[in-house]
């Protein structure tokens, strides 16, 4: 395994960060398990979660369920020193299930965080959090599937709301609860206003933005990978497989059993026109170099120097163990100018 350090922090991170967002949907506890300690004995110490998962959030009684896995398993192994451990808070509640879980529409205040972190930290069975999340903005903005930005007024101070969260997040790291936070999701002109607002009131701000980011989503290198260098705050690369579509399983057609195919209405980013071509234009490439599409696919982002940790995630062992071999393969400048010129020909396929 390899290891970057946790921006502006002296933690070392690996490269490769479990995800777990299938824990009590797609995969039961003894798969989480199972999991979590092929990951560990393989050398991956950061793992990602979230309050809301297990994801998609069709359902209620899933809310919370994943943190509950990580946690049994934690108080199991008792190894909570040896783990980077990252969590969120949601943002802005518009789906009836989420809704259930914070009525208010309004959720990013200082009680509700608050609230928020302590149910996680129970689930989570600790009392701190090395990485605390926003999940998603709390104004309407382009992220979730949306490229392009349409600019909806709102009834509230959204700066003024920016920096509540700001001193909130300090205030938790004040009490211990929390070693740093970060964002989720978030735009360049987000990203830089937290900072800025940090920065004039003498605040912390935050070391990270966990965004999408793939070879059918390239995004972030638009504007926020400049702000990544700049700033020294790094990417959190979710989504590196595209829900499984870099992994070539889809070529030919969606397969059954899969998360593209059981929640169609989720994922439809990854099989529109445009996206099944680009990866088709990827899978051949990867055929004519002689690497595993998953790994060139990974291997792509981890080459990326705004990149801090690479957030993969598997629902089968078989899956996981490829995943986490991709970190010993190279690109050669050649691959790295073949898969530039597919880019031109399909740039944004799956936002």
């Amino acid at each position: 395994m390899k290891y970057n350090t946790l921006n502006q922090t002296d933690i070392k991170v690996s490269e490769i960060c479990l995800g777990t967002m299938t824990y009590g949907m797609q995969n039961d506890k003894k798969d989480a398990f199972q999991q979590l300690d092929y990951a560990t004995d393989n050398g991956i110490n950061f793992i990602d979660t979230a309050e809301l998962y297990s994801i998609p959030a069709v359902n209620f009684e899933t809310f919370g369920r994943t943190e509950e896995y990580i946690g049994k398993w934690i108080k199991h192994k008792k190894n909570r020193d040896k783990l980077v451990l990252s969590t969120k808070v949601l943002g802005p509640t518009t789906g009836s299930i989420i809704k259930q879980s914070r009525p208010n529409p309004n959720p990013l205040t200082k009680d509700t965080i608050n609230e928020a972190l302590n149910k996680s930290l129970i689930r989570l069975y600790t009392d701190y959090i090395d990485l605390y999340q926003i999940h998603w903005p709390l104004r309407p903005t382009n992220y979730f599937g949306h490229l392009n930005y349409t600019h909806v007024e709102v009834s509230f101070d959204i700066q003024a709301q920016i920096l509540d969260t700001i001193v909130t997040m300090n205030d938790l790291i004040k009490q211990g609860k929390i070693r740093h936070y970060g964002l989720s999701n978030e735009t360049a002109w987000g990203v830089m206003t937290f900072i800025r607002l940090a920065c004039e009131n003498n605040l912390i701000a935050p070391i990270t933005v966990q965004n999408p980011y793939s070879l059918l989503n390239r995004s972030y290198e638009v504007g926020l990978a400049e702000v990544s260098m700049h700033e020294n705050v790094g990417l959190l690369a979710y989504s590196p497989l595209a829900c499984g579509a870099l992994s070539g399983k889809h070529v030919n057609g969606v397969q059954k059993n899969t998360r593209v195919s059981l929640y169609p209405e989720y994922f439809t980013r990854y099989t529109n026109p445009q996206a099944l071509l680009a990866t088709k234009a990827y899978h051949d490439l990867s055929l004519e170099v002689g690497i595993e599409l998953t790994h060139m696919a990974l291997a792509f982002i981890n080459k990326q120097p705004f990149l801090t940790s690479n957030i993969i995630g598997a629902t089968k062992m078989n899956q996981l163990e490829q995943c986490i071999t991709s970190i010993n393969t190279e690109l050669s400048p050649d691959i790295m100018q073949n898969i530039e010129e597919i880019h031109i020909l399909y740039p944004f396929p799956a936002p």
